[in-house]
């Protein structure tokens, strides 16, 4: 009996060490990400920059005629197309890096958005679009659930790129959030009692957990609502206790739903999970 129990121990110290070596190891990913995200970031910035400083030359260069008729003050139909080219062609470069790439076709120009969450690849969606007469959506492949009509109402015909930024942090998010309620069940499946519920855009989630794993009790109850559609972490955590549950436990709801606030959903129950250390 004592040898067995010392070799749970031994099997548990080292379950526990090498999910701290993982932990480790996914922070200093996470670092290097960021990093590369600000570099992203601040080309992204200055090549938007390029585009508008661009634009405006081209519309100074091309849109005043020296012509007195009032109708020769505008630009030329042919200016205007040119014009309308190069500004399709610039955005491509500059959605390339942050995420969006896209190509042209007979009808407009069509859109890439790639998805991902904590460096991890996820998902692609398709955005067609008509520019003659006027902008529209042709086809797509982006969810029912994601308000893309609302988002085409409010930015397609008056500015495209505030239109496909928004419509990637959304898209995003979802993703982010779907991710999460993944890893959850996959990888902490001992910790949850039945199915982790949510709905299709994963921004309510409710579930019943342990911290232990060890498929015994589940004291704790929570509900997590993602008010913000383009945010990957809720803005809402309620976690209770069952009744007649521990005083400590009860008392431990408050830095559960603190840590579902602050951390994605996976790492938080991890570290939630993870034994603390005593003082010497």
């Amino acid at each position: 009996g004592v040898l067995s129990h010392l070799e749970r121990l031994e099997a548990r110290a080292r379950a526990l060490a090498l999910r701290q070596e993982a932990a480790e190891q996914r922070q200093e990913q996470l670092a290097r990400l960021k990093g590369r995200a600000q570099e992203l970031r601040l080309r992204r910035d200055e090549l938007r920059a390029k585009v508008e400083l661009q634009q405006k030359r081209l519309l100074g260069n091309e849109g005043v005629a020296t012509s007195g008729d009032a109708d020769a003050a505008q630009p030329s139909d042919r200016a205007v197309l040119e014009w309308k080219m190069r500004n399709v062609q610039d955005l491509l470069q500059l959605f390339y890096l942050t995420g969006l790439s896209g190509k042209r076709t007979k009808h407009g120009v069509c859109f890439c958005i790639s998805t991902a969450y904590e460096g991890t690849y996820l998902d692609s969606f398709y955005l067609d679009l008509v520019t003659k007469p006027q902008v529209q959506i042709r086809r797509h492949s982006v969810p029912v659930f994601i308000p893309l009509e609302e988002l085409a109402r409010k930015h397609l015909q008056t500015d495209i790129k505030r239109f496909l930024s928004v419509l990637s942090d959304h898209l995003n998010a979802y993703v982010g959030r779907r991710y999460q309620a993944d890893q959850l069940q996959e990888r902490f499946s001992g910790h949850l009692e039945g199915t982790l519920q949510r709905n299709s855009l994963c921004n309510v989630l409710v579930f019943k957990y342990n911290t232990s794993g060890q498929n015994e009790a589940f004291p704790f109850s929570a509900r997590l609502l993602y008010g913000d559609p383009c945010r990957s972490l809720p803005t809402e955590a309620v976690v209770s206790c069952t009744s007649g549950a521990p005083a400590p436990l009860a008392e431990a709801t408050a830095a559960h739903a603190d840590a579902f606030r602050r951390l994605p959903l996976h790492r938080a129950l991890e570290a939630l999970g993870s034994p603390r250390r005593r003082p010497d």
